[in-house]
């Protein structure tokens, strides 16, 4: 490497991180990057993709600038931003390089920084900060589109149209954009081919296939009553090896798994979007140390997010594309380790089977024969079903009919405390009635005590 212009120092550091040579996308990326070119780049996940576009941004920049932000990297969460910032410290240690994630900027924070390298965002909040006019990227040299399948998949792309409005036009010198990604579905060649001016694909492996170092299983389960049952069954068998990663398809059915995980005795917690911030960020570094078993998630941690050491990725609830399934699954087998997927699925999941069926086949793995004539799911289900997940019952020990029996048993008590509160109410105005209403009370009071005084005395 440094005899193709990489300094020493970056070679060093590279080698303290495990790279003793470079894997097959750092190979291509390096050069191509360092010589300047635009770069669409596919590749699995936990290949070093990370590296492939920081190290050769480093040759590119030499040294350490004046400029703020002459680097502009665009990650579709902030948990994949904060890593991707943790990546350069270690690609820059014991140098006086610069880089923060702008999106903890608050006030004129941002206009106070004249010096920034390597500048790391989220869509939304990098847009907002430039449509403020709190920072200008009219420094800027290279910009990063960090998982653009992802990006266009939450819907980020007018925010991408955004921010590339505000990048520098300079023709003597253009500024140079590169795309990254696990998959690259036709949205995202589209976007490429209409903000890439010439680009240079490099695709290593098989597009949109999974890891080879990832045995991938598929366990069926009749219904969704019997999944929580199904997964107790394999922790106890030991097929849940931990630490291991738990992706579910909403906040709610987080919440709900994570109650019945801990009240089986296992370390677990969960990461979703109604934890704040440092709520988050303690649950990664508790699951990072150890300290945490199991982490149950929604797919915000399914993009890049890298766990070292994750020997199983567990997809309780059923990925709707081949997408999230690939970047699901992508926790585990990184860097040449090698990990488990497992996926459970009902009959409910049946029309988004094929999909995840032909990933299986093109990473290697033995996928029944019916499972390959499914019917393969058309483009607009595709994207019915990645925007309206299936409805699914509440995670609970309890089956739905006893469920439903509760529920039930629950409003006739309910009803017949609101029966009795009417009647508490009338009964009380009776009472403290007088004239006809008293009088009435009292008579019948009267009349009741002779004929109990006659069964006494019969």
């Amino acid at each position: 490497m440094a005899a193709r212009g990489v300094a020493p120092w970056l070679v060093q550091n590279l080698r303290d991180l495990g790279f003793a040579r470079p894997t097959p996308i750092q190979m291509q990326c390096f050069p191509a990057i360092a010589a300047g070119s635009h770069v669409l780049a596919s590749a699995p996940t936990g290949s070093g993709k990370t590296i492939a576009f920081l190290g050769p941004l480093l040759v590119r920049l030499r040294k350490p600038g004046k400029e703020f932000a002459r680097v502009v990297i665009v990650d579709p969460s902030r948990e994949l931003a904060k890593q991707t910032l943790d990546e350069f410290a270690k690609l820059t240690k014991g140098r006086k390089w610069s880089g923060r994630m702008i999106d903890k900027l608050s006030g004129d924070k941002a206009k106070n920084i004249k010096r920034l390298d390597v500048a790391v965002a989220t869509p939304l909040r990098l847009a907002q900060m430039l449509r403020e006019d709190r920072i200008s990227l009219d420094a800027t040299r290279h910009l990063v589109l960090d998982e653009a399948d992802k990006l266009l998949d939450l819907g980020f792309a007018p925010q991408i149209d955004e921010i590339l409005s505000f990048c520098p036009k300079d023709v003597a010198k253009p500024m140079q954009t590169l795309m990254f990604s696990a998959t690259l579905p036709p949205v995202v060649c589209e976007l490429a081919n209409s903000i890439l001016a010439d680009p240079l694909r490099i695709s290593i492996g098989d597009v949109n296939a999974a890891s080879a170092d990832i045995e991938q299983k598929l366990v069926f389960i009749t219904d969704e009553d019997g999944k929580l049952f199904s997964f107790r069954q394999l922790v106890q068998e030991g097929k849940v090896k931990p630490p291991a990663l738990i992706f579910v398809q909403s906040k709610e059915r987080a919440k709900q798994l994570f109650g019945e995980l801990v009240y089986d005795g296992i370390f677990a917690d969960a990461i979703h979007g109604d934890r704040t911030k440092a709520q988050r960020d303690n649950s990664v570094r508790a699951f990072r140390e150890g300290k945490t078993w199991m982490l149950i998630c929604t797919d915000v941690l399914a993009r890049g997010v890298d766990f070292k050491g994750v020997e199983t990725v567990v997809n309780y609830d059923f990925p709707q594309s081949s997408a999230t399934y690939i970047h699901r699954i992508g926790r585990t087998g990184r860097a040449g380790r090698k990990g488990k997927a497992i996926t459970l699925f009902t009959i409910e999941d049946f029309e988004s089977l094929r999909s995840i069926v032909g990933v299986m086949r093109q990473s290697g793995c033995e996928v029944p024969e019916w499972m390959l004539r499914l019917k393969q799911p058309n483009k607009r289900q595709k994207r019915m079903a990645e925007q309206r997940p299936p409805e699914r019952k509440r995670v609970s020990t309890i089956s739905g009919w006893d469920l439903a029996r509760m529920h039930k048993k629950q409003q006739i008590i309910e009803a017949s405390k609101s029966r009795k509160r009417k009647g508490h109410a009338v009964g009380g105005g009776d009472a403290s009635g007088e004239g006809a209403g008293g009088e009435g009370a009292g008579g019948r009071g009267e009349a009741a005590r002779p004929r109990e005084a006659d069964r006494r005395g019969g």
